[in-house]
C-alpha cells in the first residue's frame, strides 16, 4: 500500500524540520549551559517518556562523552519506584507538552528525594507540569516554546530539545563545535542529503515491511538513535523491533538468522570505530537477510543529530509503505485511559527511614554504606539529644542564611514567603531572631523586599561570618582597619587565579574575611583543599578556611558565626542554653560548624560530627529550606515569649507554633 494521494501528518511534521532546526540554533541556551556546567563534576539522571526518553538518552550520552561521568536515562516509573536514583545526582526531567502524569509525579518525587538540583525542560510556557513545579521549591525551569505541535509521535519537539542539548555541549567544548547553522548543511553516509538517504533505503524498507520486523544493531556511542527508532516503530505499531549493540547481538540473537531468515532484516548504525566490525559481521550473515548501514562519520553532537533525523525519515518511508500515518493513528479509548492513569494512587511514596538521623551522622563521620549503621551508641546519642532538646525552653533562634532560610544559590533573592511568615510570627510572639551569614549587606537588601521595618529592626545579623554585628535595618560599618593576614591571603588567591585555578570572584572585606567563588559546577570540597594547600605552603593556618555550598571563606582571627550567639546572650541577657541554632554545613570545614557547635543546634543538611549536638532530625527527604520549614512547624510557642521543639510529636505538615 502507498499513500500517494495525501501527505500524512507525520510527513508534514518532517517538512518543518528546517524551521525547527533554525529556531533551535537561535534559542538562548545560556541557562541550560549553566545547568550542564553545574553538573559537570557529577553523574546525571535524564528522565523522559517516549520521544523525551530519546532526548534523555542523548543528554546522558553527551554528558558521559564530555565529562566522563557515567549517567543514566530513566523512565518516570524508574524514578517513582526507586527514589535513590535521584538522591545524589542532578536530575533533568524532559517533557514536550508537560502533561504526562507520570512525568509530573516523577518530578515531584525527584524534588522530594534529591539532594541535588532538579531541572525541567519543556516546550510549553504553560502546561500542567509547570503549574506543579511553580508550587515546588528548588526546581529550575528551561522552557523553549515550540510553535508546531507534534502528532502522535515526537518529531519537532524531539529535534528541538535534542538540538538544544547538542548545542549546549558542543558550544561549551569550543574546540569541537561542529553543528552547522542551517539544516541544509547536514549530511549522512558520505555526503548524502536526507532525501538521498531515503532513496538509498527504499528497497531495504520494502523488505522490512514484507518481513514485519526489524533488528537494529548499533555502536554504543550512537545508542540514542537506536532508542528512538525502536520507540517510534513500536509506539506506532509499524514493525516488530529489537535493538542491541553489535557485540551483544553475537550473544545468541543471531539464532534468528538461522531459524527465521525470512523474518529478519538488519539495520546497523555505525561510526568509524566499528565500521569494520559491522562489515565483518555482515559477511557472515545468510545472503537472504537484507541489511542496511547508517554510516556516521563519528559520534559528535552533529552526528547524533544527523542520525536522529535520518531514522525519522526511515520511519516515514516505512509508514508510507504500510499505507499508514504514524503522526495520527487511531488511538483506542483504553489507550488514552492507560496514558492518563493517576500513578500516585497506585505507587505510594517510599516510607521514611527510621534511622535517617543516625545515618546522616554516620556519613559525616566517614561511615558510608556498607559500614555498620545499627550502632547502639549512635542510637542512644540521638535519643538523648532529642529528649534533651524537647525538654528545653528557648527564647531565641539563630539561623544560617544560604541553604537554611534561603535557597543555596548565587543570586540575591529573599527567603521564601513561608520562611518569612514564620519569622514574622515568631518576632510578634516575642522570640529573638538572628541570622548569621558569610554575606554582607546584600542580606539586608533581600530582607527589605519582604519584611516591614518594625520587624527588620528586631532581627540581629552576623554578617561576614559574624565579623560585623548589626540589625537588619542598620547598614554595616565601613571599617578603615586593614588586616595584613587578609591582604597576604588575597595575594595568594590572586596568584592561584593567574595560573588558571577557576576562580571567578575574590572579595576581600577588611578586617573580616576573603570570600572566593569558583566556576559553577566545581566541587567546593575539592577546591577547599586547593586553597588550604596554597595557604599551607605559605606557612598559614588552614583552620580559618570554611566552605559553603557555593564559596570558600578565609576568616580573620576571631571571626566566627558564634560571635552572633555571644552577642545575643549579652544584648538580650539570656542564657546560652535558651538559644537554638540552625544551619546547613555543620561539619568542619563547613561554615556553620561554629554555629552548630552550640549545645542546642540543628542541621538541615550536613550535621556536626559531635554526637551531643548538631543533629539533622528532619525527615531524610527534606533538606535545606524544606528542612528548616519542618523544624519551624515543630515549634510550640508560649505566651511568655518562649518556645519548645516538639519533633517527636509532629508529623510533616502539622504546625505546632500556636500553643
Amino acid at each position: 500500500m502507498s499513500l500517494t494521494n495525501k501527505t500524512s501528518k507525520y510527513d508534514n511534521e518532517i517538512q518543518h524540520f528546517p524551521a525547527t532546526y533554525h529556531a533551535a540554533m537561535c534559542k538562548d541556551i545560556s541557562s541550560l549551559q549553566d545547568a550542564i556546567v553545574s553538573a559537570s563534576e557529577s553523574s546525571i539522571i535524564g528522565v523522559g517518556s517516549g520521544g523525551s526518553f530519546t532526548v534523555a538518552s542523548l543528554l546522558c550520552n553527551l554528558h558521559e562523552a564530555y565529562t566522563g561521568r557515567v549517567s543514566r536515562p530513566a523512565t518516570p516509573l524508574e524514578v517513582i519506584c526507586n527514589p535513590t536514583l535521584s538522591s545524589s545526582s542532578p536530575v533533568f526531567v524532559i517533557s514536550a507538552e508537560g502533561k504526562n502524569p507520570d512525568v509530573i509525579e516523577a518530578t515531584k518525587r525527584a524534588r522530594r528525594h534529591s539532594a541535588r538540583s532538579v531541572h525541567v525542560v519543556v516546550n510549553r510556557n504553560k502546561c500542567p507540569l509547570i503549574e506543579v513545579v511553580d508550587k515546588l521549591s528548588g526546581i529550575k525551569i528551561h522552557s523553549h516554546d515550540l510553535t508546531e505541535k507534534d502528532g502522535y509521535l515526537a518529531t519537532n519537539s524531539l529535534l528541538l530539545d535534542a538540538l538544544l542539548f547538542a548545542r549546549a555541549y558542543s558550544e561549551l567544548n569550543t574546540a569541537n563545535n561542529n553543528l552547522p547553522s542551517e539544516f541544509s548543511e547536514l549530511r549522512i553516509n558520505n555526503d548524502q542529503t536526507f532525501d538521498d538517504w531515503n532513496e538509498t533505503a527504499k528497497l531495504f524498507v520494502k523488505e522490512c515491511v514484507a518481513r514485519g520486523s526489524l533488528t537494529v544493531v548499533y555502536s554504543p556511542l550512537l545508542k540514542p538513535i537506536a532508542v528512538d527508532l525502536e520507540s517510534k516503530l513500536s509506539e506506532a505499531a509499524l514493525l516488530h523491533t529489537q535493538f542491541t549493540d553489535l557485540r551483544s547481538y553475537a550473544h545468541g540473537r543471531h539464532l534468528w538468522l538461522a531459524k527465521r531468515p525470512k523474518d529478519c532484516a538488519i539495520l546497523a548504525i555505525t561510526e568509524p570505530f566499528i565500521h569494520s566490525l559491522w562489515e565483518n559481521m555482515q559477511a557472515h550473515f545468510p545472503n537472504e537477510v537484507p541489511t542496511l548501514a547508517m554510516r556516521l562519520p563519528g559520534a559528535t553532537p552533529r552526528d547524533l543529530i544527523v542520525g536522529l533525523i535520518a531514522q525519522m525519515y526511515i520511519i516515514s518511508a516505512i509508514a508510507r509503505e504500510l499505507g499508514c500515518d504514524p503522526g495520527k493513528p487511531p488511538v483506542p479509548q483504553f489507550g488514552r485511559e492507560l496514558y492518563y492513569l493517576d500513578i500516585q494512587k497506585f505507587i505510594p511514596n517510599p516510607s521514611e527511614e527510621d534511622d535517617a538521623a543516625e545515618n546522616s551522622k554516620s556519613r559525616v563521620l566517614g561511615a558510608q554504606w556498607p559500614s555498620p549503621r545499627n550502632c547502639q551508641v549512635m542510637q542512644r546519642a540521638k535519643k538523648s539529644f532529642v529528649e534533651t532538646l524537647e525538654k528545653q525552653n528557648f527564647k531565641a533562634i539563630i539561623f544560617d542564611y544560604d541553604g537554611t532560610i534561603c535557597r543555596s544559590q548565587r543570586t540575591n533573592t529573599p527567603p521564601p514567603k513561608e520562611i518569612l511568615k514564620h519569622i514574622e510570627q515568631l518576632i510578634h510572639s516575642g522570640i529573638i531572631i538572628g541570622i548569621a551569614s558569610g554575606r554582607g549587606g546584600s542580606i539586608q537588601e533581600c530582607l527589605k523586599q519582604s519584611l516591614p521595618p518594625e520587624i527588620l529592626e528586631k532581627i540581629y545579623l552576623g554578617l561576614y561570618n559574624g565579623g560585623e554585628i548589626c540589625n537588619a535595618v542598620t547598614a554595616p560599618k565601613k571599617s578603615q582597619e586593614v588586616s595584613e593576614f587578609l591582604s597576604h591571603t588575597t595575594r595568594i588567591i590572586r596568584r592561584l587565579q593567574s595560573i588558571g585555578v577557576p576562580i571567578t570572584d575574590i572579595r576581600t572585606t577588611h578586617p573580616y574575611q576573603v570570600s572566593i567563588r569558583f566556576r559553577e559546577g566545581l566541587s567546593i570540597d575539592h577546591m577547599w583543599f586547593v586553597i588550604a594547600d596554597a595557604l599551607h605552603q605559605a606557612g598559614l593556618d588552614s583552620y580559618h578556611i570554611v566552605k559553603s555550598k557555593h564559596s570558600i571563606d578565609i576568616l580573620a582571627t576571631g571571626v566566627t558565626k558564634s560571635r552572633l550567639v555571644a552577642h545575643v546572650v549579652q544584648k538580650c541577657n539570656i542564657d546560652p542554653y535558651e538559644i537554638l541554632t540552625i544551619g546547613d554545613q555543620g561539619a568542619w570545614p563547613g561554615n556553620d560548624s561554629a554555629l552548630l557547635e552550640h549545645r542546642f543546634s540543628l542541621s538541615v543538611d550536613a550535621p556536626s560530627r559531635r554526637l551531643d549536638r548538631g543533629w539533622k532530625i528532619a525527615p531524610s527527604h527534606l533538606s535545606d529550606v524544606d528542612a528548616t520549614l519542618w523544624y519551624l512547624q515543630c515549634l510550640k510557642v508560649y505566651l511568655d515569649g518562649t518556645f519548645q521543639v516538639c519533633t517527636s510529636q509532629t508529623t510533616e505538615g502539622e504546625n505546632c507554633q500556636n500553643a
